[in-house]
């Protein structure tokens, strides 16, 4: 339930609405908004009485959330979220491309990319410190030496940095050097790690489970918005599927989808959605054709050289083009 205050409605009368819910053995999350003040009611199995608010002042109107998803929904919150990293803005009129190796490497390799990447258009430098990988056996990431390579990609190129949290232990230091923090495939149903995350003050990166069904996906988002983290990116990167052609099923179906159904911005991870760095760029095209609001690519100045899935990393000129196309497919929207 979603209850919509006046808009010259006094803090007694909101406490007073947060009170009543209190009393029903409810939770209450104020709900920000550019035209309204609103109150959502959560932590409800079933539908919330209406009549035991009829009586209170200050109440606009009452309405009945119908997703399980409630923050994350755009009956929550009809408009948009903008989410601000340094200069730029995910969630905005213009796509944001995000670039740079699956792994951070040497230091002078990585400050290479990330110059490159910036002059190719890349707004944002991704590249992971710690690595979660299906074999014991391979590259685990450099750790708390790669950490400190971010930190001088951010001072010395001057763009802000995405890495992946794996665990709370790691947390209070990639705070200090990591400007968005990635919550990776295999730990986007990990609750306590989201739960934690939901309490910093960073973007959270959210990639769509292994196999996860939307609705699980969005109640992954759910669990930061409820912990107190409205700053969420949601990313698509494609999911296992009986298809052998790819690495795996990139489901831009959910593109216009999110769109419709919930406020947050999302992009599309067309890396790890095929696997193989031919199809990187005509799937870029696709997801932004589809209405990605932004781009994660794995990119490096020498794919063959890169650390970790150099079978599916874009060179530079491959990146500079994506970026070309994105801006493209802007103008053609704006002459509609």
């Amino acid at each position: 339930m979603l209850i919509i205050m006046n808009s010259d409605a006094t803090e007694a009368q909101c406490a007073e609405v947060e009170r009543v819910i209190a009393s029903l053995g409810h939770e209450s999350l104020p709900v920000a908004g550019a035209s309204r003040t609103a109150i959502c009611v959560v932590g409800n199995d079933g539908k919330v009485p209406r009549g035991v608010f009829a009586h209170l002042p200050g109440i606009k109107e009452i309405v009945q959330v119908t997703r399980p998803y409630k923050m994350v929904s755009r009956e929550v919150r009809p408009d948009d979220t903008v989410i601000e990293v340094g200069d730029v803005a995910i969630g905005g009129d213009e796509p944001v491309i995000l670039a740079g190796p699956c792994s951070v490497e040497t230091e002078a390799t990585t400050l290479e990319i990330a110059r490159q990447a910036r002059e190719a258009g890349a707004r944002l430098f991704r590249a992971g410190a710690y690595k979660p990988r299906t074999s014991p056996y391979a590259f685990q990431g450099l750790g708390e030496e790669g950490l400190h390579t971010l930190a001088k990609v951010r001072e010395e190129v001057g763009l802000p940095v995405v890495s992946e949290v794996v665990d709370t232990e790691s947390l209070p230091l990639m705070l200090e050097h990591v400007d968005v923090l990635q919550v990776g495939a295999r730990n986007m149903a990990n609750y306590q790690l989201l739960k934690r995350l939901g309490k910093v003050d960073r973007p959270i990166l959210l990639k769509r489970g292994l196999s996860a069904t939307f609705d699980e996906w969005l109640m992954a988002a759910e669990y930061l918005l409820a912990n107190g983290n409205e700053k969420v990116i949601l990313c698509e990167r494609g999911i296992r599927t009986f298809s052998q052609h790819a690495r795996n099923t990139l489901d831009l179906n959910v593109v216009p989808l999110v769109r419709r159904l919930s406020h947050l911005p999302i992009i599309v991870d067309p890396s790890h959605g095929v696997g193989e760095t031919s199809r990187v760029r005509p799937m870029s095209r696709a997801a932004l054709a589809a209405g990605a609001q932004g781009l994660l690519l794995e990119a490096h100045v020498d794919p063959s050289r890169a650390y970790s899935d150099g079978q599916q990393t874009i060179p530079i000129e491959t990146l500079a083009g994506i970026v070309r196309d994105a801006q493209h497919l802007q103008g053609l929207e704006q002459l509609e």
